[in-house]
């Protein structure tokens, strides 16, 4: 009943209207789970399959659920691939606050985030990971339900999100999947039981696919690092692959990067992976993978070598703390809608990202400021957001005399 009710919707054999009712019904019933494996399933063979026989190594990927500031994976997929598993990621762009993975890549100038399948195989072989694009013929049925799910108010539905999740992570050919389940204010899943039931969801299909998967929940009660915004970020991925990244995000893409290693069974214990992994970061081999990926991509790769060269926007305005204190709480949500503002993300799948946009400095919890310090900069070229932007950004901060301790990322 799936395949014929699925696949006449891809075709066009059953109208949107129709779809649009059962995602509401999917929406307000719920679904079992053989039903919602059934419906991943028909997703994941809409379209083509990528062949990755080609590939020796163990095929091993990561999917967030998505916060502010998570630029993880630009920087686990070299690490991990410099330590030997195969990284083939297809990655989606940003609808909501930020860009996305492939914005990101996108702000580094001749990237190209749209290879054909042979080509991406390709380079995975060569350099041990490639992150791209859904192509046109991958997984056509996710395209289409999820335009129609965006205009319906049918996107939190967790059957629905977990069909289209897995149909396209495990139409990559796949030997195994780490799942990075964000929870909190900037996160899709605002508190833990929500997201617990995500991930359950999440791993049970994974299971009845016969694939390997883990899942870790982790923190989006702040932004992810102290950058939000597509050059501003891949600019504190490069940092962090040369050893100079702030903690959470550190912590969190080893905590990743390890799984992914233990699934591709190159390390037996989290002690061992995360020693190889701090390795690899100390060296030098992760950057160089990543300089690699790039190339690979025909992207351009003196930016990374020179960070400097990144477009900078018009202008930098730093929000200043009022009084002394410790910063209590930063608000993700508030961060995030500053940057939409300001042209970083998306309100409509067709508008354009400005890659310069953005907020950096970002003051984490625990830390102690001065009156008159920044407590965060933000990017602009419009002026006529600049205003509302910064406002926002100042209302995202709530300073106090002392904090007990800082929020447990994973």
């Amino acid at each position: 009943d799936m395949q014929y009710f699925v696949g006449g919707f891809t075709t066009g054999a059953i109208p949107d209207y129709q779809m649009a009712a059962m995602a509401m019904a999917i929406l307000l019933r719920g679904m079992t789970a053989e039903e919602t494996a059934a419906l991943t399933k028909v997703m994941m063979l809409s379209g083509e399959l990528v062949d990755t026989s080609s590939i020796s190594r163990p095929k091993i990927d990561k999917h967030s659920t998505g916060g502010i500031g998570d630029k993880v994976s630009l920087i686990l997929a070299p690490l991990a691939a410099c330590c030997g598993v195969a990284v083939p990621m297809i990655s989606g762009r940003g609808l909501g606050l930020t860009g996305g993975t492939l914005d990101k890549l996108e702000s580094i100038p001749g990237y190209r985030t749209n290879v054909p399948e042979t080509e991406f195989v390709r380079i995975v072989n060569a350099c041990g990971c490639s992150i791209i694009g859904q192509t046109e013929r991958l997984v056509p049925a996710d395209r289409k339900l999820y335009a129609l799910r965006d205009v319906t108010g049918t996107v939190p539905s967790i059957p629905l999100i977990v069909a289209s999740i897995m149909s396209k992570k495990l139409a990559a050919g796949l030997d195994g999947l780490v799942l990075d389940v964000k929870c909190g204010r900037g996160a899709f899943m605002k508190t833990e039981g929500d997201a617990r039931a995500l991930a359950a969801a999440l791993l049970d299909v994974a299971r009845r696919m016969n694939k390997a998967a883990t899942a870790l929940i982790t923190d989006m009660s702040q932004p992810l690092g102290r950058t939000a915004g597509n050059a501003l970020e891949v600019i504190e991925a490069v940092e962090t692959l040369k050893g100079k990244g702030p903690a959470d995000l550190v912590d969190v893409t080893l905590a990743l990067s390890a799984r992914m290693l233990m699934l591709g069974h190159v390390c037996a214990t989290e002690q061992e992976a995360l020693g190889l992994l701090r390795k690899r970061l100390a060296s030098g081999d992760a950057l160089n993978k990543f300089l690699e990926m790039i190339a690979l991509h025909k992207g351009d790769t003196s930016f990374i070598n020179n960070l400097s060269r990144f477009p900078a926007a018009a202008h930098r305005i730093p929000v200043t703390a009022q009084a002394d204190g410790t910063v209590a709480d930063v608000d993700p949500d508030a961060i995030g809608r500053a940057c939409l503002m300001l042209g970083a993300g998306r309100s409509l799948v067709t508008d354009k990202v400005d890659h310069a946009v953005g907020v950096s400095g970002i003051a984490k919890v625990g830390q102690a400021v001065s009156r008159g310090e920044p407590l965060a900069f933000v990017h602009a070229n419009a002026t006529e957001s600049l205003d509302a932007a910064k406002d926002l950004v100042a209302k995202a901060f709530a300073l106090a005399f002392h904090v007990n301790e800082t929020p447990a990322m994973i």
